[in-house]
């Protein structure tokens, strides 16, 4: 696994980059096919601290990120929170291989109010074929409210998105 440790407004020390690569490394127990980690810490408004961690497995991404008033409890909440996801996701690949029913989890809280009317954030990610089924799963192992795909059938960019009633609701482009 090749463990990538960068900081925004904040010089990573050797000992903090070594105690994050250490929380990091530990989910190797679990997954065996981690391709890639990248933990981002930073700085926000002084006081804010939030560690950011991004694990490629399979194609699959799984992200967490904490904050609190310091960067090391910062790191032991992202890893708290991406303990629970790795369950959830190795529990979803073993239903999804005995070809389990989906289950369906409660609708998310409502967003932070935020500001609106200009683009204020700008993310860019590769695009890989899949089922509507498994783009429902990568959604919820990135606990986003909706998800871009290329439908494995149709080869459309499609999205996927959590309705209020816990379901999901699904997004094909017509030409």
């Amino acid at each position: 696994m090749n463990i990538i440790v960068n900081g925004r407004h904040l010089e990573i020390t050797p000992p903090l980059k070594t105690y994050a690569e250490e929380k990091v490394r530990k989910f190797e127990r679990y997954l065996s096919d981690i391709s890639e980690a990248v933990v981002t810490l930073s700085i926000e408004k002084k006081y804010r601290h939030k560690a950011e961690v991004l694990l490629k497995v399979n194609g699959v991404l799984i992200q967490a990120e904490g904050v609190t008033g310091e960067i090391y409890s910062s790191i032991d909440e992202v890893t708290e929170k991406l303990d629970r996801q790795v369950k959830k996701y190795k529990e979803k690949q073993v239903s999804y291989r005995k070809g389990g029913a989906k289950q369906t989890e409660t609708p998310q809280k409502a967003a932070e109010q935020r500001e609106t009317g200009r683009i204020i954030k700008n993310k860019r990610f590769e695009l890989k074929p899949m089922s509507p089924d498994e783009a429902s799963m990568q959604m919820e192992l990135l606990d986003k409210a909706f998800f871009v795909f290329i439908n494995d059938k149709s080869g459309d960019i499609n999205v996927i998105y959590q309705r209020q009633d816990g379901n999901f609701g699904l997004i094909e482009p017509v030409k």
